[in-house]
């Protein structure tokens, strides 16, 4: 039950000062246990505790939140609501003390590091952060596509630099600047400094490996060489997500790996195993980082 209900139910002056501090209490750690479970953009994009609070009751207010919140930013092996498919965004809220922290995965399928910018998505996560918020940013899988097809309009120019190309965008009817892969990224962690919030950056996910990879590995890929190009020089919290996730693989064929951990649809999307693994390789790869407040809040292992 919300507070407004009850305040409807009976007046909240009737209750002795000893009576409302224990029912706050109680709605706090109500709130605390549901935010165990990440939200997608789907259902609610920017919820958290503090809307969930009655206005005036003097427990939590707009400026003022009981805890931070994690943003998760990112594309479809991130968030995936299909039936046979997850992305290791979806599960990783229970390795993380809820008591004392928040977890939003705000990650859509489809998006590039472009588009998650440009039809506002990355907005509303600015709208709602917090300083001491936290945002992990995993992008990649779709900025190789093209500047400009009438389909999605989602590439980035492939580099680092501050080369630009000026396009008609078919799906918007406008024109639009488009810029680097590395520029979208800078953007990230600049946009979330300026609110005093900490991103991390992870590399891609890997593909399913086409032959045996051991420990160490790394995907050939330039969203790889980029993601870790762009750590190094903005020196951000770093997760090679993709070597860790490859180490896990060592040992594994191919097949093995593609049946265990992939959907039937693809050597991109994950399976709900799939998703286990690879959110534990960003909680291993957290735990790994010295530098990083956010590893504050996870739950011991």
């Amino acid at each position: 039950m919300r507070l407004s209900q009850l305040n409807e139910r009976r007046p909240w002056h009737w209750l002795t000062p000893i009576v409302r501090l224990a029912l706050v209490a109680a709605f706090a750690v109500n709130l605390s246990v549901c935010a165990a479970d990440p939200v997608s953009p789907e259902s609610s994009p920017n919820v958290d505790a503090r809307n969930e609070v009655t206005a005036g009751s003097g427990f939590l207010t707009d400026s003022h939140r009981a805890f931070p919140i994690l943003f998760i930013v990112g594309d479809s092996t991130v968030h995936n609501p299909q039936k046979t498919e997850r992305g290791w965004g979806d599960v990783i809220g229970k390795y993380f003390d809820t008591n004392r922290i928040r977890v939003e995965n705000h990650a859509l399928g489809g998006r590039s590091s472009r588009t998650f910018q440009t039809q506002g998505w990355w907005d509303k996560v600015l709208m709602a952060a917090k300083p001491g918020d936290f945002v992990v940013i995993q992008m990649g899988h779709n900025d190789g596509g093209p500047l400009d097809d009438t389909n999605r309009a989602r590439g980035t120019i492939r580099g680092l630099g501050d080369e630009t190309r000026q396009i008609y965008n078919p799906i918007t009817h406008q024109p639009e600047v488009v810029h680097t892969y590395g520029w979208y990224m800078r953007k990230y962690i600049s946009d979330a400094r300026a609110r005093d919030m900490t991103p991390i950056l992870c590399t891609p996910i890997p593909h399913c490996p086409r032959k045996p990879v051991k420990a160490g590995d790394t995907e050939g890929w330039d969203y790889v060489r980029f993601a870790t190009a762009v750590a190094q020089s903005e020196h951000t919290p770093f997760i090679n997500l993709n070597e860790i996730i490859l180490s896990h693989y060592a040992g594994m064929a191919p097949g093995e790996i593609k049946e265990r951990y992939f959907t039937g649809a693809d050597n991109t999307h994950t399976s709900l195993a799939g998703a286990e693994l690879n959110a534990q390789s960003v909680i291993e790869g957290l735990r790994a980082l010295t530098n990083c407040p956010l590893r504050n809040y996870l739950l011991p292992e």
